[in-house]
């Protein structure tokens, strides 16, 4: 591994949440080279990369309506098909379609067809509002879709602080509260415990946080709740939404077995090596409930991640090294990475 350059294209935020200085100081001490790289610069110059591991979130979210988030984006997409041997991870495709909740939504339902049989694994119903429209048709298309009060309305985009703003709609009523384009979702009971799973390449790690706490079944009068669901899953979290009215026995963890499952299914599907599930576990069934999917995650709590992290990039590499070097026009060449691509979509 001796030699080799990977490129880390992340935001501010996220390199300092990722903690990226000292991993490039973990890599250096086995001999690769961590470079940070400027996309307002021209990437030849930075280059040559072995590997770019990215989360450009911001730029193609901005790149729907921005011109220069869309030059941005397209010059590091040619710089990537001029050189097929550099490896991307993830896959662009891929890491678009997790940023639209209406599409990430329909993975977990495939979810709930191919996993519920034989691990118990499944989603919650959910509803894709596109416009406000009349609130009799949203009731009768939430009978249809088997939806039940309360719901979480969760904004489409899945990237940015606000789509952390969430709110927990108790009737009809609060359905005019709701602000399209969102998903429905129904909220099912979970005992205050979010776990969330921490994805990279072929190892998952599992850690705990707070969540929401139980409310009844069913329509109430009960105003809606308007809250951040990073604020309310903070590992330090003290807020009312979290705290149990009521007595309740511990619940069982999720099943080691149908979590790895869950991931080596996803993995499949998504093309990816770098995400996170939030799942839960129904008070009243004990199913594990897969409620969102993450692009690139902060991985808090996870002690091994920089190991995991390196070693994935060189399983990754010495992969290709064995295969040899990708032709020019391969499709594969730069979106191997996290396993098949997945196909693309607007936001």
């Amino acid at each position: 591994m001796s030699g080799r350059r990977v490129g880390f294209c992340l935001s501010v935020k996220k390199r300092r949440r990722m903690n990226l200085d000292a991993f490039a100081v973990f890599c250096e001490g086995h001999g690769v080279e961590v470079v940070e790289i400027d996309l307002t610069q021209p990437l030849v110059h930075q280059g040559p990369f072995d590997i770019i591991v990215h989360k450009l979130s911001d730029v193609i979210v901005d790149a729907e309506h921005d011109s220069q988030s869309q030059q941005v984006l397209a010059n590091f997409q040619s710089y990537v098909s001029a050189h097929p041997s550099t490896v991307l991870l993830d896959p662009l495709p891929a890491m678009t379609q997790l940023l639209d909740r209406f599409a990430s939504y329909q993975i977990m339902s495939e979810l709930h067809k191919t996993l519920r049989a034989d691990w118990g694994i499944c989603s919650p119903p959910y509803l894709v509002i596109h416009s406000a429209g009349d609130l009799p048709s949203i009731q009768q298309a939430l009978m249809t879709q088997g939806l039940s009060f309360p719901l979480i309305c969760k904004t489409r985009v899945a990237h940015g602080s606000l789509s952390h703003e969430m709110s927990l709609i108790f009737s009809a009523g609060g359905l005019a509260d709701i602000r399209p384009p969102c998903v429905l979702q129904s909220f099912v009971n979970h005992g205050a415990v979010l776990h969330k799973v921490f994805v990279v390449g072929d190892r998952h790690f599992c850690v705990e946080r707070p969540s929401l706490k139980n409310f009844p079944s069913g329509p109430c009068d009960r105003k809606t709740i308007f809250f951040n669901s990073h604020q309310v899953s903070k590992p330090e979290s003290n807020s009312d939404l979290t705290a149990l009215d009521e007595q309740m026995p511990c619940l069982p963890p999720p099943s080691s077995e149908a979590v790895a499952a869950l991931v080596r299914e996803l993995r499949v599907q998504l093309g990816m090596a770098l995400f996170g599930v939030d799942v839960i576990v129904s008070i009243h069934t004990h199913t594990l409930t897969v409620i969102d999917i993450n692009i690139f995650p902060g991985y808090e709590g996870v002690p091994q991640f920089f190991s995991s992290l390196l070693s994935h990039i060189k399983s990754v590499l010495d992969k290709q090294a064995s295969a040899g070097p990708p032709a020019a026009d391969s499709p594969e060449s730069t979106q191997a990475a996290g396993g098949p691509s997945a196909a693309p979509t607007g936001l």
